[in-house]
């Protein structure tokens, strides 16, 4: 009897087993289709719904190419199987599923979404060393050779989107030429101006610059003494911004905004003409031009599209900035420079002590939308002042969008980082002596300081005391060119500069004999 019931248990029990199997079997065959068929094209178009995405995808060379190959959109957008695919298949999946049943495609920022920032999250470089095994085929040119031996160099660092960014979606303004008709708008139908604005004491003025149409405003700097750096209690605070220390500065003027765009091409149309030629960077010398050299043309748009005009200008190196002083100098008569960091900050600060030139707490300001209503102060006040990650649609702003600070500048936080004539040192502060004057920084360094924060930064890169210093080797790792320009940056779009002109005891700017 025990038999019997032992060997009907044993039967029931392998049928149990038999039909889970089968199930498994079906499970696994319905999972595979469903996973299939949720990774075709129209499947994707079911959900992303942004306007431009099909229309460029199908224009770009990954849809219609010389050897007729097709790219789906899961070869780029989804690793290849064995590279973590599942994985990322279910993430791709929450999150598009999410986006689509709760988010408005409407509201999204899709041109911040096809920047590099944005792509890199969810293109893989092993999908694309798939198609491309070989990074040097026969029909690779001498540039191309090169440009992928730089990249078989730095693999770390690098991904095949820093150059290859729009294959996959076509974008019109993305060129690998030289761009030699960027700031070949034409004139304006205006009067140029003959001579260059007269000083006669210190106080606001308005510069303009002979042979162009160009003007801007210079603020009077009253000289005074102020506490450069952060106390240790600010919230946010980085090691490098103290000690504090009591200095003194004499009076200067600065530039009410950014270097804009209008006036930078005003020094690339009057001292880049040779750069417009095949000329390349190496054979140009510090004794043409009548003894400015400019920029060579840019390869792509340095404005990223955004729009020239007052926006401030960007993506030019250290070089081009010093190089861009000396020219107005020289057209001028006047001593025009870039600020020393403790200028910088004085000025930034506007005779304030605080994290910022106006009230509040950093970390109110940080405590942005629904867990802000949630457990902070959702202070908007910030807005009226500084352009940076929370609102700036990740780009550049024009002045008129922020309010000025007492000194009557604009944008000394945010929108632009801005580069300073100091070299960096995170000791600085350390060495620098109480009661100094003009004090300007270490006698020598690697990279030089960049203050002010831009339209990526957190809330604590944009306080008056924040510090950076600029990356020269990262700022260039897609430049095409062998050797790297000295002029253009090929991977920082969010730097620019504003100027200062010395004033003397005289109560006149000084002058070049």
């Amino acid at each position: 009897m025990l038999k019997k019931l032992g060997n009907f248990l044993r039967k029931k029990i392998l049928l149990v087993i038999f039909i889970g199997f089968v199930l498994g079997i079906i499970a696994t065959i319905y999972t595979h289709k469903v996973i299939e068929t949720t990774s075709t094209d129209e499947s994707c178009e079911t959900c992303h719904v942004h306007p431009h995405v099909f229309n460029s995808w199908k224009l770009s060379v990954h849809y219609d190419n010389r050897v007729g190959m097709h790219v789906g959109c899961v070869d780029c957008h989804l690793p290849p199987k064995g590279h973590g695919y599942l994985k990322e298949k279910i993430k791709a999946s929450s999150r598009d599923i999410y986006s689509y049943l709760v988010k408005d495609s409407a509201d999204f920022n899709w041109e911040a979404k096809s920047s590099l920032e944005e792509a890199q999250h969810f293109v893989f470089k092993e999908s694309c060393i798939k198609c491309h095994a070989n990074l040097f085929p026969l029909t690779l040119n001498k540039d191309g050779q090169a440009a992928h031996l730089y990249y078989s160099q730095n693999e770390d660092d690098l991904r095949c989107i820093n150059c290859h960014l729009n294959v996959g979606h076509y974008n019109p303004n993305a060129i690998h030429a030289k761009n030699v008709e960027f700031g070949n708008a034409g004139e304006k139908n205006q009067e140029k101006y003959t001579a260059a604005a007269t000083i006669t004491k210190f106080e606001d003025f308005t510069e303009t610059i002979p042979g162009t149409t160009i003007s801007f405003n210079m603020k009077a700097i009253p000289g005074g003494s102020f506490k450069i750096g952060s106390p240790a209690n600010e919230p946010y605070r980085k090691p490098d911004e103290g000690p504090q220390k009591e200095v003194k500065l004499s009076p200067f003027f600065m530039a009410e905004v950014e270097i804009t765009w209008d006036t930078y091409l005003a020094f690339y149309s009057a001292t880049a003409a040779e750069g417009r030629t095949t000329d390349t960077e190496g054979s140009r010398t510090k004794n043409v031009v009548d003894a400015i050299t400019g920029p060579t043309p840019p390869y792509g748009q340095p404005d990223q599209n955004w729009g020239l005009g007052s926006r401030p200008a960007i993506t030019m190196s250290y070089h081009s900035a010093e190089t861009f002083c000396k020219w107005l100098s020289k057209v001028t008569g006047k001593t025009y420079r870039l600020p020393t960091e403790a200028e910088w900050e004085y000025a930034a600060r506007g005779g304030t002590e605080t994290p910022f030139f106006f009230e509040g707490d950093p970390k109110d300001f940080g405590k942005k939308g629904f867990f802000g209503k949630l457990f902070g102060n959702d202070d908007n006040k910030i807005d009226n002042f500084i352009i940076y990650k929370a609102n700036s649609n990740l780009k550049t702003a024009k002045p008129e969008a922020v309010d000025a600070n007492p000194f009557g500048l604009k944008n000394m936080l945010g929108n632009a980082e801005e580069y300073c004539s100091d070299w960096y040192s995170e000791n600085a502060y350390e060495k620098l002596r109480n009661g100094a004057v003009n004090p300007k920084g270490p006698a020598t360094g690697k990279e030089h300081v960049i203050r002010g924060g831009s339209f990526k930064s957190e809330i604590g890169e944009v306080r008056s005391a924040a510090r950076d210093f600029t990356k020269s080797v990262a700022w260039m790792k897609t430049d095409p060119q062998m050797p790297k320009s000295i002029w253009w940056l090929s991977d920082c779009n969010y730097i620019s500069f504003r100027v200062v002109c010395e004033f003397n005891n005289n109560n006149n700017p000084k002058t070049k004999n």
